[in-house]
């Protein structure tokens, strides 16, 4: 587990997240307690209500650049944060040409970057030391981008060497790789090519990426194109309907019947055999948990190893890996370790933490919830109780604490931790703080014409006194992603905007824009919106940027989740986490590792 050297073992360093997590009011604020679309719908504004008046001041006399620096990459050692330093000296003192940051501020960021997990990529801390590193050939690299080029090489390498060191250390040769949620199955291919030739199982639940993925085998020279005799005006004729007319032709018995519309549109079965030289094996199926006695039995008649009346244990190991498995997706793969006697490791990387369930009910009152309105949607993601969700471990399931018992982390701490602070340039930032920014300001403009309720006023006082749940509104409204040119202007954003929720007719917010009369506004009546809430920007632009960088930690928070869960089975005998792609290529770079005794 790559966690801060400042704890002494893994257990202080778990034991002093899990107490920061749930005992920090404004890392619950900043991950989870408030949305960006609340930012200046409430009086006061998100901004001045959240933060504290100390860390306003430092932010009015920095630019955002410089504060990202200071959150992401500045090293805090040398602003001395010890008790004995005074705020006075701290005002008098500069940092970049204007004051110091101030010491809760220090601290604060000090906290989150302790709690994070150590992102470093080394070739050195791969598991196993057998596969030397080499380039993929260029038919094997057939359809991917550089990213995913350098996460199919460094994962397939890793996998290599780790099934390797297993069949060493831990007497399970491993006879198969099965690829959870294959997609086009990259990693598998790889996997199945040479140097490392090893037997794949991709599981899949679309048709159509398995379609693909067999066509990329043949250009990877996996597999042998099929050839198909049929009579190419008959053929063409199906394909392209009345716009084709064939001339009279006779189909003699030994041509292979042609495919009808419904074949052709529908290209899908449930398992694909391979070809005689191929090493993969494709079975469309959805993985809804980890038990795969259902699944794996439909190899046997194409890998007769995975038989289970054979009496050689060798021939029953099986790694189950994946190449960024969405929400639940590794959850499932995770538990078939324990699930089947046949899986003898698994090695997952994780993304779209945003798709996760939570498996715990709400807390009353509210665990991270002082500023945000009543909503439907938070309201529906965190009731589920789905077993499948988070947290997997008994440790996260039951941690005590002043809100009650368990972790929780709700859909918007979920969607923030999929970002990737330390990876924005100048551009990205330019470009997603605008987007926000109008979302907020038009947001306000639907607020001040009717659109949309007011939120409950945030009380100044006490920023711990919860909200009215029960307080009913009208049906929010979700606008989506708007086209590129959208984004020009607030102008042209507005009007996009009033656009697309009036169009169906039918929409549920249409009427009442038109009742408002949102369609009539004028060009200077939205310029206006921009002018006045203009040196909100900023503030909106450093909110979101503490939200996203503190949301590391609920990433980190959500992996050691899984890592614990692995150390609770007692089927597992080793269990770690490591970096695995270069954060700044791919940051869902974190491999979670279990291996069977």
């Amino acid at each position: 587990m790559p966690f801060s050297p400042r704890f002494a073992d893994v257990e202080e360093y778990i034991q002093s997240m899990l107490n920061f997590i749930t005992s920090s009011d404004l890392f619950q604020h900043l991950c989870g307690g408030i949305h960006i679309l609340d930012f200046i719908t409430q009086e006061p504004d998100l901004y001045t209500a959240v933060l504290p008046e100390d860390w306003r001041h430092f932010f009015e006399r920095h630019d955002i650049s410089d504060i990202l620096d200071l959150l992401m990459r500045a090293e805090l050692s040398l602003v001395d944060t010890s008790p004995s330093v005074s705020q006075a000296s701290f005002e008098k003192s500069s940092w970049r040409d204007g004051v110091s940051p101030p010491p809760s501020l220090l601290e604060y960021i000090n906290d989150i970057r302790e709690h994070c997990l150590d992102r470093t990529f080394s070739d050195s801390h791969h598991a196993g030391s057998s596969a030397p590193e080499f380039a993929l050939a260029g038919h094997v690299k057939v359809g991917m981008n550089a990213k995913k080029v350098h996460e199919v090489s460094n994962l397939a390498r890793y996998v290599y060497n780790l099934s390797t060191d297993i069949s060493f250390n831990h007497s399970h040769r491993m006879s198969h790789l099965v690829d959870f949620g294959s997609g086009q199955n990259y990693l598998g291919r790889a996997l199945a090519s040479p140097p490392y030739n090893q037997r794949v199982i991709a599981l899949e639940s679309k048709p159509l990426n398995i379609h693909g993925a067999r066509s990329m085998d043949v250009t990877a020279k996996l597999a042998k194109k099929k050839v198909i005799m049929r009579d190419k005006k008959q053929y063409r004729s199906v394909l392209f309907g009345n716009h084709y007319i064939p001339k009279p032709v006779t189909i003699t018995p030994n041509i292979e019947p042609d495919p009808t519309s419904q074949e052709l549109s529908h290209m899908k079965s449930a398992t694909l055999p391979p070809d005689s030289e191929n090493n993969i094996q494709y079975i469309e199926t959805i993985i809804k948990d980890g038990n795969l006695s259902s699944i794996i039995p439909e190899t046997n008649q194409f890998f007769p190893s995975l038989s289970t009346t054979s009496s050689d244990p060798q021939l029953h190991n099986m790694m189950i890996i994946s190449l960024h498995s969405c929400g639940n997706l590794l959850h499932h793969g995770l538990r078939s370790l324990t699930m089947n006697p046949f899986v003898q490791a698994v090695a997952l990387v994780g993304c779209c933490y945003n798709l996760l369930t939570e498996r715990l009910p709400p807390t009353s009152p509210p665990q991270t919830s002082t500023f945000r309105p009543h909503n439907d949607r938070l309201t529906q993601t965190s009731s589920t109780r789905d077993p499948h969700g988070f947290p997997m471990s008994e440790r996260f399931m039951t941690y005590k604490h002043h809100s009650g018992e368990g972790i929780r982390f709700n859909i918007t701490a979920r969607m923030m931790a999929v970002q990737a602070p330390q990876n924005w340039t100048q551009a990205d930032c330019n470009s997603f703080f605008t987007r926000h920014f109008y979302r907020a300001v038009f947001q306000r403009l639907l607020l001040d014409k009717g659109i949309i309720d007011r939120p409950q006023t945030v009380p100044t006082d006490n920023i711990k006194q919860p909200r009215d749940p029960q307080k009913k509104k009208n049906p929010p409204i979700i606008l989506g992603s708007l086209r590129k040119p959208a984004y020009a202007s607030f102008l042209t954003y507005t009007r996009a905007a009033i656009s697309k929720l009036l169009a169906p007719a039918s929409s549920p917010h249409a009427s009442l824009l038109q009742q408002k009369n949102l369609p009539s506004l004028t060009d200077a009546e939205i310029t206006a919106y921009e002018t006045r809430y203009a040196h909100r920007k900023k503030h909106l632009a450093i909110l979101w940027s503490l939200m996203a960088f503190s949301a590391q930690v609920v990433e980190s928070a959500i992996v050691v989740d899984r890592w614990s869960w692995l150390q609770e089975q007692k089927e597992v005998k080793e269990a770690w986490v490591e970096s695995v792609f270069e954060y700044a290529v791919s940051p869902r770079n974190l491999v979670v590792v279990g291996v069977k005794g």
